[in-house]
């Protein structure tokens, strides 16, 4: 996982320091059947709703230092994959045998049938699973226009593609806990329980259901696969980040939300601001062997509900900020994207 360059970190107070780097200095020296692992440089980086992370080293007696990454979920936190962060670290694993790039696993924890009389979720207090730190770029904006990433540009799209077909040939048995739902009436119900009136989405919603493709085979579904949550070098993409979503469903969701306008942060090109429809499906048929191609309708298709998806996203997240559950400014800017939504979506509907 990256240490995102741009995302400000938070020292912590010290006896939450100490106990911390002490109880991760632990579990990695066992995970490592090394002695006398201490814990360098141990920082919070901002975090989202469901998991708190930190950067850190792991430093062996030999001076050998290891870059790594801690999730923990917060309270209440585990959503989209069900077993939180210990069925996480199983898709980590099942995509990388995949070949797909991601961090390595070091360790998870605690485990399921753990009774001892530490904290109730464990030596780190809480569910966690503990990666690789891999260099790179994650934040869109440089991805999309510095000169350095120009040879990577040109050849993202195609490498997203084998990325996404090495994700969807994941045994459906390997991972439990994770669900298929209906995402349309998911995200209509939510939308009619916010109360308020958003035409377009409306007018969305009736396409959708009246336009529904044939049921996909069912697969491993990343979620969020977009520019944002991947690593990238000079070279092209280094990693898969951010498996919180993972659920199962119709392959070419994963194909759509790449191409959501939300996620092109300001680039032309429609797949993730970088590359170009063709590049994308024509790399991930060939690599899924689809001898029929990718339909490219049935990925509009879920572009329009990855549109409506996020601007019913945006519309919840602002009304945390709003009704006083979490004051941010953050937030509350999310929430004057969801005209930016609105607009998209209609440009899409034919």
């Amino acid at each position: 996982m990256a240490e995102r360059r741009s995302t400000r970190t938070r020292p912590l107070p010290r006896p939450a320091d100490d106990a911390l780097a002490a109880a991760l200095a632990e579990v990695v020296g066992e995970a490592l059947a090394t002695p006398d692992v201490r814990v360098e440089g141990l920082q919070r980086l901002s975090g989202g709703a469901s998991r708190e992370t930190f950067a850190f080293d792991a430093v062996d007696a030999s001076g050998a230092r290891r870059p790594l990454i801690l999730q923990r979920e917060r309270p209440g936190g585990a959503i989209g994959t069900g077993g939180g962060t210990r069925t996480e670290a199983v898709l980590l694993r099942a995509a990388a045998a995949e070949g797909v790039p991601v961090p390595g696993v070091l360790l998870t924890g605690p485990a399921p049938d753990r009774r001892d009389a530490e904290a109730e979720g464990g030596p780190l207090g809480a569910a966690y699973v503990v990666v690789d730190r891999l260099e790179g770029e994650t934040i869109p904006r440089r991805i999309l226009r510095d000169d350095r990433y120009a040879d990577a540009r040109a050849r993202l799209a195609a490498q997203c593609g084998r990325a996404l077909a090495g994700i969807h040939a994941i045994p459906v048995e390997q991972v439990e806990g994770l669900h298929d739902r209906d995402q349309v009436a998911q995200f209509r119900d939510l939308m009619d329980a916010l109360g308020e009136p958003h035409p377009a989405f409306e007018l969305a919603f009736r396409w959708l259901e009246s336009n529904r493709p044939p049921a996909g085979p069912t697969r491993v579904v990343h979620g969020d696969f977009r520019n944002g949550n991947l690593i990238i070098g000079p070279e092209g993409l280094r990693a898969v980040l951010d498996w919180e979503l993972a659920h199962l469903g119709d392959p070419m969701e994963d194909l759509g939300w790449l191409c959501v306008k939300a996620w092109r942060f300001g680039g032309r090109p429609p797949v993730g601001g970088f590359g170009e429809y063709r590049e994308l499906f024509d790399a991930y048929a060939d690599a899924a062997g689809l001898d029929g191609g990718v339909d490219p309708a049935v990925v509009r298709w879920w572009e329009v509900l990855g549109t409506v998806k996020w601007g019913v996203m945006c519309i919840i997240q602002a009304a945390s900020h709003l009704q006083g559950l979490s004051r941010s400014v953050e937030l509350a800017a999310i929430g004057r994207r969801v005209c930016e939504n609105e607009h998209d979506v209609l440009a899409l509907l034919p």
